[in-house]
């Protein structure tokens, strides 16, 4: 039987963002695409800070994709600084405000200062639990379900698992995040619509909202607009729209009780 919702999944537990707009936002202001990455940054923190504010388990920012490694090589080398530097300035405050720092994705392109940097960040945070901040960083969905799927083919290539054992709960226990709660919802700023290779497997049942507003502009009134809607929305899960009322009412009688 599939598990019933229950009423605390009419708050996300988990909010993706894919942060769109730097680029653009520069180009706005007759500036380099460097210095829109760097505004972005600043809404980095006002979404992180929303977000432990608010009571968000979990929120995943779509950083750095695989793909991304095509851009400009001097982009690419202002994002990779910037990365370092925005590590080495936030970590401290990030500990002090009981938040976590996992980063998703192959880190193994990145500098071997840069992967230091990375472990030594998550390692200082690794015991925060009010709020698990996920950068994805040189991230693919599609790299993410290969490698799980790797590992699980391993298993079998050594006799510890038969293929024909294989289920989508283990195959979900091998991939980033696997962890955390799935994600509930979805955020695209920037006006796309679409996910870009973003945790094509855990957003299978997430809300999408996408906004128009480029990354370095959302703010908290924009958070809490994406938030209110996905409040309002009817979840399913599979179920139709009378079978999903029969359970809130059971559940509701339940928690009157």
């Amino acid at each position: 039987m599939t598990d019933l919702p229950s009423l605390q999944q009419l708050v996300p537990k988990h909010v993706a963002i894919i942060m769109d707009g730097n680029g653009r936002w520069a180009k706005e202001r007759g500036k380099l695409r460097t210095f829109g990455h760097k505004a972005g940054a600043e809404a980095v923190r006002r979404a992180v800070s929303f977000a432990r504010r608010n009571g968000i388990q979990s929120l995943t920012l779509f950083a750095f994709s695989s793909e991304n490694w095509q851009r400009p090589e001097k982009e690419v080398s202002v994002l990779m600084d910037l990365f370092m530097t925005v590590l080495k300035r936030e970590v401290k405050k990030l500990d002090e405000n009981d938040i976590k720092l996992n980063i998703i994705g192959d880190r193994y392109r990145f500098s071997k200062r840069l992967q230091r940097q990375i472990a030594e960040a998550e390692e200082k945070t690794q015991h925060n639990g009010s709020l698990t901040l996920n950068v994805a960083a040189n991230y693919g969905g599609q790299w993410d379900i290969t490698e799980a799927a790797k590992r699980l083919a391993e298993q079998v290539q050594c006799g510890e698992l038969r293929s024909e054992d294989i289920t989508s709960a283990m195959l979900q226990q091998q991939l980033q995040l696997a962890d955390q709660p799935t994600p509930d919802l979805l955020i695209r700023t920037g006006g796309e619509c679409r996910i870009s290779n973003f945790i094509l497997w855990q957003a299978a049942y997430a809300e999408l909202y996408f906004t128009p507003t480029l990354w370095p502009d959302f703010d908290d009134d924009t958070f809490l607009h994406a938030i209110s809607e996905f409040a309002q929305r009817e979840r399913r899960f599979g179920l139709t729209s009378e079978q999903l009322d029969s359970v809130m009412q059971k559940i509701e009688t339940r928690v009157e009780e």
